[in-house]
Protein backbone atom coordinates (compact mmCIF):
# COMPACT_ATOMS: atom_id res chain seq x y z
CA UNK A 1 0.00 0.00 0.00
CA UNK A 2 1.35 3.97 -0.74
CA UNK A 3 0.09 4.79 2.56
CA UNK A 4 1.56 4.76 5.93
CA UNK A 5 0.84 2.22 8.60
CA UNK A 6 -2.47 2.99 10.38
CA UNK A 7 -3.02 3.26 14.39
CA UNK A 8 -4.07 -0.22 15.04
CA UNK A 9 -6.73 1.24 17.66
CA UNK A 10 -8.71 2.44 15.26
CA UNK A 11 -10.02 -1.01 14.09
CA UNK A 12 -10.00 -2.23 17.57
CA UNK A 13 -12.18 1.14 18.14
CA UNK A 14 -14.32 -0.05 15.50
CA UNK A 15 -15.29 -3.72 16.07
CA UNK A 16 -16.17 -2.58 19.78
CA UNK A 17 -18.74 -0.38 18.06
CA UNK A 18 -19.79 -2.58 16.40
CA UNK A 19 -19.82 -6.01 18.65
CA UNK A 20 -22.27 -3.40 20.76
CA UNK A 21 -25.22 -3.43 18.27
CA UNK A 22 -24.93 -7.32 17.91
CA UNK A 23 -27.73 -9.18 19.28
CA UNK A 24 -26.68 -11.71 21.89
CA UNK A 25 -25.01 -15.20 20.81
CA UNK A 26 -24.62 -13.91 17.34
CA UNK A 27 -22.00 -13.59 14.41
CA UNK A 28 -21.37 -11.12 11.99
CA UNK A 29 -19.48 -12.07 8.55
CA UNK A 30 -17.57 -9.94 6.20
CA UNK A 31 -16.15 -10.39 2.91
CA UNK A 32 -13.45 -8.49 0.41
CA UNK A 33 -14.11 -7.79 -2.41
CA UNK A 34 -13.49 -9.40 -5.74
CA UNK A 35 -10.57 -8.45 -8.43
CA UNK A 36 -12.76 -7.50 -11.24
CA UNK A 37 -11.48 -8.47 -15.15
CA UNK A 38 -11.52 -5.96 -17.73
CA UNK A 39 -10.84 -8.41 -20.48
CA UNK A 40 -8.27 -11.01 -21.70
CA UNK A 41 -5.60 -11.21 -18.51
CA UNK A 42 -6.45 -7.83 -17.09
CA UNK A 43 -7.70 -6.82 -14.45
CA UNK A 44 -9.06 -3.22 -12.61
CA UNK A 45 -6.85 -2.24 -9.15
CA UNK A 46 -8.09 -4.25 -6.76
CA UNK A 47 -10.68 -1.83 -4.36
CA UNK A 48 -11.40 -3.34 -1.11
CA UNK A 49 -14.93 -3.54 0.54
CA UNK A 50 -14.86 -0.41 2.93
CA UNK A 51 -17.16 -2.54 5.70
CA UNK A 52 -14.24 -5.49 5.89
CA UNK A 53 -11.63 -2.76 5.91
CA UNK A 54 -13.27 -0.49 8.60
CA UNK A 55 -13.35 -3.40 10.68
CA UNK A 56 -9.82 -4.97 10.69
CA UNK A 57 -7.79 -2.77 8.50
CA UNK A 58 -7.23 -5.66 5.80
CA UNK A 59 -6.50 -3.80 2.59
CA UNK A 60 -6.26 -7.59 0.52
CA UNK A 61 -8.37 -9.73 -1.91
CA UNK A 62 -10.02 -12.99 -0.78
CA UNK A 63 -10.10 -11.64 3.25
CA UNK A 64 -12.58 -12.81 5.27
CA UNK A 65 -13.93 -11.10 8.62
CA UNK A 66 -16.25 -13.39 11.29
CA UNK A 67 -16.91 -11.50 14.75
CA UNK A 68 -18.58 -13.54 17.30
CA UNK A 69 -18.34 -12.39 20.87
CA UNK A 70 -20.43 -14.58 22.57
CA UNK A 71 -18.51 -17.74 21.52
CA UNK A 72 -17.15 -20.11 24.13
CA UNK A 73 -13.74 -20.71 22.32
CA UNK A 74 -12.56 -17.13 23.09
CA UNK A 75 -9.99 -17.11 20.27
CA UNK A 76 -12.52 -17.67 17.95
CA UNK A 77 -14.39 -14.41 19.13
CA UNK A 78 -12.42 -12.50 16.22
CA UNK A 79 -11.43 -14.68 13.36
CA UNK A 80 -9.62 -13.49 9.69
CA UNK A 81 -9.18 -15.97 6.96
CA UNK A 82 -6.91 -14.74 4.45
CA UNK A 83 -4.88 -16.02 1.29
CA UNK A 84 -2.33 -17.76 1.88
CA UNK A 85 0.87 -16.33 1.13
CA UNK A 86 4.43 -18.17 -0.26
CA UNK A 87 6.99 -17.48 -2.28
CA UNK A 88 5.78 -18.01 -5.63
CA UNK A 89 2.53 -15.64 -4.68
CA UNK A 90 5.49 -13.39 -3.39
CA UNK A 91 7.24 -13.37 -6.51
CA UNK A 92 4.62 -13.12 -9.30
CA UNK A 93 2.15 -10.57 -7.24
CA UNK A 94 3.91 -9.36 -4.72
CA UNK A 95 3.77 -9.90 -1.19
CA UNK A 96 0.42 -10.66 0.56
CA UNK A 97 0.03 -10.36 4.53
CA UNK A 98 1.41 -13.21 6.87
CA UNK A 99 -0.18 -14.67 9.96
CA UNK A 100 1.88 -12.19 12.25
CA UNK A 101 1.62 -8.79 9.60
CA UNK A 102 -2.37 -9.39 9.73
CA UNK A 103 -2.59 -9.54 13.71
CA UNK A 104 -0.59 -6.17 13.66
CA UNK A 105 -2.59 -4.39 10.88
CA UNK A 106 -5.72 -5.30 12.59
CA UNK A 107 -5.40 -6.57 16.26
CA UNK A 108 -6.93 -9.67 15.70
CA UNK A 109 -5.02 -12.78 17.71
CA UNK A 110 -6.17 -15.47 15.21
CA UNK A 111 -5.45 -15.69 11.68
CA UNK A 112 -6.11 -18.37 9.38
CA UNK A 113 -5.79 -19.65 5.60
CA UNK A 114 -9.07 -19.78 3.39
CA UNK A 115 -8.60 -23.17 3.01
CA UNK A 116 -9.84 -24.03 6.83
CA UNK A 117 -12.98 -21.63 6.37
CA UNK A 118 -15.16 -23.93 5.53
CA UNK A 119 -14.82 -26.66 8.74
CA UNK A 120 -14.28 -23.47 11.32
CA UNK A 121 -17.38 -21.75 10.37
CA UNK A 122 -19.74 -24.42 9.99
CA UNK A 123 -18.79 -25.06 14.16
CA UNK A 124 -19.37 -21.53 14.65
CA UNK A 125 -22.53 -20.96 12.67
CA UNK A 126 -23.62 -24.45 14.57
CA UNK A 127 -23.16 -22.62 18.01
CA UNK A 128 -24.63 -19.18 17.08
CA UNK A 129 -28.27 -18.03 17.01
CA UNK A 130 -27.76 -15.91 14.41
CA UNK A 131 -26.45 -14.64 11.52
CA UNK A 132 -25.38 -11.06 10.53
CA UNK A 133 -24.68 -11.01 6.62
CA UNK A 134 -23.62 -7.74 4.49
CA UNK A 135 -25.08 -6.05 1.60
CA UNK A 136 -24.90 -2.88 -0.03
CA UNK A 137 -28.11 -0.64 1.46
CA UNK A 138 -26.46 2.59 0.15
CA UNK A 139 -29.81 4.73 -1.03
CA UNK A 140 -28.00 5.45 -4.39
CA UNK A 141 -26.75 1.64 -5.33
CA UNK A 142 -28.37 0.19 -8.17
CA UNK A 143 -26.52 -3.65 -7.25
CA UNK A 144 -26.44 -4.72 -10.99
CA UNK A 145 -23.24 -6.48 -9.72
CA UNK A 146 -22.86 -9.80 -7.96
CA UNK A 147 -20.21 -9.14 -5.39
CA UNK A 148 -17.99 -11.73 -3.89
CA UNK A 149 -20.49 -10.75 -0.61
CA UNK A 150 -23.87 -11.68 -2.55
CA UNK A 151 -22.36 -15.02 -3.46
CA UNK A 152 -21.56 -15.99 -0.26
CA UNK A 153 -24.54 -14.67 1.08
CA UNK A 154 -26.39 -17.02 -1.84
CA UNK A 155 -24.30 -19.83 -0.14
CA UNK A 156 -24.87 -19.49 3.21
CA UNK A 157 -29.21 -19.60 2.81
CA UNK A 158 -28.57 -22.48 1.21
CA UNK A 159 -26.54 -24.36 3.11
CA UNK A 160 -27.49 -23.44 6.52
CA UNK A 161 -31.68 -22.49 5.43
CA UNK A 162 -32.96 -22.55 9.00
CA UNK A 163 -30.63 -20.35 11.01
CA UNK A 164 -31.75 -16.78 11.73
CA UNK A 165 -30.28 -13.73 9.46
CA UNK A 166 -29.84 -10.30 10.24
CA UNK A 167 -28.45 -7.48 8.49
CA UNK A 168 -25.28 -5.79 9.08
CA UNK A 169 -25.73 -2.73 6.87
CA UNK A 170 -27.84 -0.99 9.28
CA UNK A 171 -24.69 -1.16 11.90
CA UNK A 172 -22.67 0.30 9.52
CA UNK A 173 -24.35 2.75 8.31
CA UNK A 174 -24.95 3.41 12.31
CA UNK A 175 -20.98 3.20 13.41
CA UNK A 176 -19.70 4.53 9.95
CA UNK A 177 -21.36 7.86 9.84
CA UNK A 178 -19.87 9.03 13.27
CA UNK A 179 -16.14 8.82 12.26
CA UNK A 180 -13.02 7.76 14.95
CA UNK A 181 -10.74 10.94 15.81
CA UNK A 182 -8.36 8.26 13.94
CA UNK A 183 -10.35 8.38 10.87
CA UNK A 184 -10.72 12.26 11.26
CA UNK A 185 -6.79 12.84 11.12
CA UNK A 186 -6.65 10.01 7.34
CA UNK A 187 -9.43 12.19 6.25
CA UNK A 188 -7.51 15.12 7.06
CA UNK A 189 -4.52 13.92 5.71
CA UNK A 190 -6.57 12.87 2.58
CA UNK A 191 -7.51 16.69 2.13
CA UNK A 192 -4.22 18.21 2.67
CA UNK A 193 -3.02 15.87 0.00
CA UNK A 194 -5.73 17.54 -2.56
CA UNK A 195 -4.63 21.20 -0.95
CA UNK A 196 -1.61 20.24 -2.76
CA UNK A 197 -3.28 19.51 -5.99
CA UNK A 198 -5.37 22.52 -5.95
CA UNK A 199 -2.09 25.03 -5.27
CA UNK A 200 -0.48 23.10 -8.04
CA UNK A 201 -2.85 23.58 -10.59
CA UNK A 202 -3.52 27.16 -9.85
CA UNK A 203 0.12 28.05 -11.20
CA UNK A 204 -1.12 25.98 -13.87
CA UNK A 205 -4.14 27.07 -15.24
CA UNK A 206 -4.31 29.47 -18.18
CA UNK A 207 -5.92 30.06 -21.54
CA UNK A 208 -5.59 27.27 -24.35
CA UNK A 209 -4.77 24.79 -21.78
CA UNK A 210 -6.87 21.50 -21.97
CA UNK A 211 -9.29 19.96 -19.32
CA UNK A 212 -7.10 16.85 -18.85
CA UNK A 213 -3.92 17.84 -18.75
CA UNK A 214 -5.51 20.16 -15.03
CA UNK A 215 -6.40 16.44 -14.17
CA UNK A 216 -2.69 15.17 -15.05
CA UNK A 217 -1.53 17.87 -12.86
CA UNK A 218 -3.43 16.57 -10.25
CA UNK A 219 -3.19 13.20 -10.29
CA UNK A 220 0.85 13.43 -10.64
CA UNK A 221 0.68 15.62 -6.88
CA UNK A 222 -1.78 13.18 -5.58
CA UNK A 223 0.74 10.30 -6.73
CA UNK A 224 3.57 12.58 -4.74
CA UNK A 225 1.62 11.99 -1.49
CA UNK A 226 0.97 8.72 -1.18
CA UNK A 227 -2.42 8.96 -2.86
CA UNK A 228 -4.03 6.30 -5.00
CA UNK A 229 -5.09 8.95 -7.21
CA UNK A 230 -8.69 10.39 -7.36
CA UNK A 231 -11.32 9.43 -4.48
CA UNK A 232 -13.64 10.20 -7.18
CA UNK A 233 -14.09 10.79 -11.16
CA UNK A 234 -12.76 14.13 -11.44
CA UNK A 235 -15.14 17.18 -13.05
CA UNK A 236 -12.76 19.59 -15.01
CA UNK A 237 -15.52 21.62 -16.49
CA UNK A 238 -14.76 24.87 -18.39
CA UNK A 239 -17.25 27.22 -19.50
CA UNK A 240 -20.59 26.08 -20.31
CA UNK A 241 -19.67 22.75 -19.45
CA UNK A 242 -19.57 23.94 -15.36
CA UNK A 243 -23.44 23.52 -15.85
CA UNK A 244 -23.54 19.91 -16.44
CA UNK A 245 -23.62 18.43 -13.09
CA UNK A 246 -21.72 15.26 -13.73
CA UNK A 247 -19.65 16.40 -16.59
CA UNK A 248 -16.47 13.66 -16.63
CA UNK A 249 -15.31 13.95 -20.33
CA UNK A 250 -12.24 16.74 -19.20
CA UNK A 251 -11.44 17.02 -23.19
CA UNK A 252 -12.39 20.69 -23.94
CA UNK A 253 -9.70 23.80 -23.92
CA UNK A 254 -9.98 25.95 -21.32
CA UNK A 255 -10.96 29.56 -23.29
CA UNK A 256 -10.24 33.21 -22.27
CA UNK A 257 -13.00 34.76 -20.25
CA UNK A 258 -14.32 31.34 -18.79
CA UNK A 259 -14.48 29.87 -15.45
CA UNK A 260 -13.24 26.39 -14.59
CA UNK A 261 -15.60 24.36 -11.87
CA UNK A 262 -13.33 21.64 -10.61
CA UNK A 263 -14.41 19.02 -8.44
CA UNK A 264 -11.98 16.53 -7.19
CA UNK A 265 -10.43 15.14 -4.28
CA UNK A 266 -7.82 12.32 -2.91
CA UNK A 267 -7.74 9.41 -1.62
CA UNK A 268 -5.46 8.33 1.45
CA UNK A 269 -5.89 5.12 3.02
CA UNK A 270 -9.15 4.50 1.24
CA UNK A 271 -10.44 7.82 2.99
CA UNK A 272 -12.02 10.18 0.52
CA UNK A 273 -11.97 13.91 0.39
CA UNK A 274 -14.22 16.08 -1.95
CA UNK A 275 -13.44 19.71 -3.15
CA UNK A 276 -15.03 21.73 -5.19
CA UNK A 277 -13.45 25.53 -6.75
CA UNK A 278 -13.83 27.50 -9.62
CA UNK A 279 -11.22 29.75 -11.04
CA UNK A 280 -11.14 31.82 -13.90
CA UNK A 281 -9.03 30.86 -16.80
CA UNK A 282 -7.29 34.16 -17.39
CA UNK A 283 -6.88 34.55 -13.88
CA UNK A 284 -9.15 37.49 -13.33
CA UNK A 285 -12.89 36.89 -12.74
CA UNK A 286 -15.53 39.61 -14.34
CA UNK A 287 -17.73 41.36 -12.29
CA UNK A 288 -20.69 39.13 -13.13
CA UNK A 289 -18.21 36.30 -12.58
CA UNK A 290 -17.38 37.27 -9.11
CA UNK A 291 -20.96 38.33 -7.98
CA UNK A 292 -21.97 34.91 -8.78
CA UNK A 293 -19.16 33.54 -6.99
CA UNK A 294 -19.43 35.22 -3.79
CA UNK A 295 -23.06 34.34 -3.79
CA UNK A 296 -22.31 30.83 -3.53
CA UNK A 297 -19.47 31.51 -1.31
CA UNK A 298 -22.36 33.12 1.53
CA UNK A 299 -24.59 30.26 1.07
CA UNK A 300 -22.09 27.87 1.93
CA UNK A 301 -20.29 29.59 4.42
CA UNK A 302 -24.53 29.67 6.08
CA UNK A 303 -25.07 26.14 5.32
CA UNK A 304 -21.94 25.13 7.21
CA UNK A 305 -23.15 26.71 10.17
CA UNK A 306 -26.35 25.11 10.13
CA UNK A 307 -24.59 21.92 10.44
CA UNK A 308 -25.25 20.70 14.43
CA UNK A 309 -26.00 18.09 16.06
CA UNK A 310 -29.96 17.37 16.38
CA UNK A 311 -30.66 18.99 13.45
CA UNK A 312 -32.54 16.95 10.06
CA UNK A 313 -31.30 16.44 6.67
CA UNK A 314 -34.45 17.06 5.36
CA UNK A 315 -35.01 20.13 7.29
CA UNK A 316 -30.60 21.49 6.54
CA UNK A 317 -31.76 21.28 2.93
CA UNK A 318 -35.02 22.98 3.02
CA UNK A 319 -33.18 25.87 5.21
CA UNK A 320 -30.20 26.17 2.75
CA UNK A 321 -32.78 26.62 -0.38
CA UNK A 322 -34.46 29.32 1.56
CA UNK A 323 -30.67 30.91 2.08
CA UNK A 324 -30.30 29.93 -1.91
CA UNK A 325 -33.82 31.46 -2.77
CA UNK A 326 -32.31 34.84 -1.49
CA UNK A 327 -29.00 35.31 -3.46
CA UNK A 328 -30.77 34.38 -6.47
CA UNK A 329 -33.24 37.41 -5.81
CA UNK A 330 -30.70 39.74 -5.72
CA UNK A 331 -29.08 38.18 -9.16
CA UNK A 332 -31.81 38.78 -10.37
CA UNK A 333 -32.19 34.99 -11.85
CA UNK A 334 -35.54 34.57 -10.02
CA UNK A 335 -38.31 37.67 -8.85
CA UNK A 336 -40.39 37.32 -6.11
CA UNK A 337 -43.11 36.69 -8.06
CA UNK A 338 -41.55 33.45 -8.97
CA UNK A 339 -41.62 32.64 -5.54
CA UNK A 340 -45.12 33.42 -4.69
CA UNK A 341 -46.30 31.32 -8.06
CA UNK A 342 -43.24 27.92 -7.21
CA UNK A 343 -43.82 24.89 -7.15
CA UNK A 344 -43.81 23.95 -3.22
CA UNK A 345 -42.55 20.50 -4.77
CA UNK A 346 -39.69 22.44 -7.15
CA UNK A 347 -38.82 25.48 -5.72
CA UNK A 348 -38.43 28.43 -8.22
CA UNK A 349 -34.15 28.51 -7.20
CA UNK A 350 -34.49 24.96 -8.40
CA UNK A 351 -34.13 26.17 -11.75
CA UNK A 352 -30.60 27.56 -10.79
CA UNK A 353 -29.50 25.24 -7.68
CA UNK A 354 -31.22 21.61 -8.96
CA UNK A 355 -29.28 19.17 -6.33
CA UNK A 356 -28.64 18.87 -2.49
CA UNK A 357 -26.23 20.83 -0.49
CA UNK A 358 -24.28 18.19 1.67
CA UNK A 359 -23.76 14.13 1.91
CA UNK A 360 -21.98 12.19 4.39
CA UNK A 361 -18.37 11.74 3.47
CA UNK A 362 -15.79 9.05 4.68
CA UNK A 363 -14.83 5.58 3.29
CA UNK A 364 -16.89 6.08 0.52
CA UNK A 365 -17.52 9.77 -1.33
CA UNK A 366 -20.43 9.36 -0.77
CA UNK A 367 -20.43 7.70 2.38
CA UNK A 368 -22.85 5.71 4.70
CA UNK A 369 -25.15 7.11 7.00
CA UNK A 370 -28.91 7.74 7.77
CA UNK A 371 -31.43 10.28 6.26
CA UNK A 372 -33.75 10.57 8.76
CA UNK A 373 -32.34 10.56 12.21
CA UNK A 374 -30.68 13.59 13.48
CA UNK A 375 -27.20 14.37 12.70
CA UNK A 376 -24.72 13.47 15.40
CA UNK A 377 -21.01 15.09 16.69
CA UNK A 378 -18.05 13.75 14.52
CA UNK A 379 -20.16 13.01 11.32
CA UNK A 380 -18.40 14.29 8.22
CA UNK A 381 -20.12 16.32 5.60
CA UNK A 382 -19.64 18.13 2.47
CA UNK A 383 -21.29 21.23 1.79
CA UNK A 384 -21.14 22.20 -1.79
CA UNK A 385 -23.90 25.00 -2.59
CA UNK A 386 -23.82 26.31 -6.43
CA UNK A 387 -25.66 27.97 -9.32
CA UNK A 388 -25.54 26.99 -12.61
CA UNK A 389 -26.65 29.79 -15.49
CA UNK A 390 -26.34 28.04 -18.87
CA UNK A 391 -27.63 31.11 -20.61
CA UNK A 392 -24.37 33.15 -19.51
CA UNK A 393 -22.21 29.80 -19.90
CA UNK A 394 -21.57 29.66 -16.66
CA UNK A 395 -21.52 27.57 -13.51
CA UNK A 396 -19.96 28.11 -10.02
CA UNK A 397 -19.78 25.82 -6.88
CA UNK A 398 -17.76 25.53 -4.06
CA UNK A 399 -17.30 22.31 -1.27
CA UNK A 400 -15.48 21.96 1.74
CA UNK A 401 -15.47 18.74 4.04
CA UNK A 402 -16.68 19.34 7.78
CA UNK A 403 -16.89 17.60 10.65
CA UNK A 404 -19.70 18.17 12.97
CA UNK A 405 -19.08 19.48 16.49
CA UNK A 406 -21.20 19.54 19.77
CA UNK A 407 -21.02 22.97 20.09
CA UNK A 408 -20.10 25.62 17.80
CA UNK A 409 -19.68 25.45 14.18
CA UNK A 410 -18.05 22.32 12.13
CA UNK A 411 -14.14 22.16 11.92
CA UNK A 412 -13.65 22.76 8.10
CA UNK A 413 -11.02 19.99 7.41
CA UNK A 414 -9.83 22.52 3.95
CA UNK A 415 -9.63 25.70 5.92
CA UNK A 416 -6.49 26.18 4.75
CA UNK A 417 -7.63 25.62 0.60
CA UNK A 418 -7.66 29.07 -1.03
CA UNK A 419 -11.82 30.14 -1.68
CA UNK A 420 -12.28 33.81 -1.20
CA UNK A 421 -12.22 35.25 -5.09
CA UNK A 422 -9.87 37.68 -4.50
CA UNK A 423 -7.11 35.32 -2.74
CA UNK A 424 -7.37 33.04 -5.98
CA UNK A 425 -6.60 35.92 -8.33
CA UNK A 426 -3.80 36.45 -6.39
CA UNK A 427 -2.39 33.22 -6.69
CA UNK A 428 -2.75 32.80 -10.14
CA UNK A 429 -1.57 36.28 -11.03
Amino acid sequence: MKYLPIDVQLFINNRKRFKKNLKENSLAVFNSKDIYNTGADSTLPFSQHRDIFHLSGVDQEESILVIFPSCKNTSHKEILFLKETNEHIAVWEGEKLTKKRATEVSGISTIYWLNQFESIFRQLVIESENIYLNANEHLRTKNEMETREDRFVKKFKSDFPNHSILRSAPIMHKIRSIKDPLEIELMQKACDITEKGFRRILKFVKTGKMEYEIEAELMHEFLSNRSKGFAYSPIIASGSSACVLHYGENNKSCNEGDVILMDFGAEYANYSSDLTRCVPVNGKFTSRQKEVYNSVLRVKNDATELLKPGVLLNEYHKMVGEIMEKELIKLQLISNQDVKNQDPNWPAYKKYFMHGTSHYIGLDTHDLGSWTNPIEENMVFTVEPGIYIPEEGLGIRLEDDVVVQKNGNPINLMKNIPIEADEIEELMN
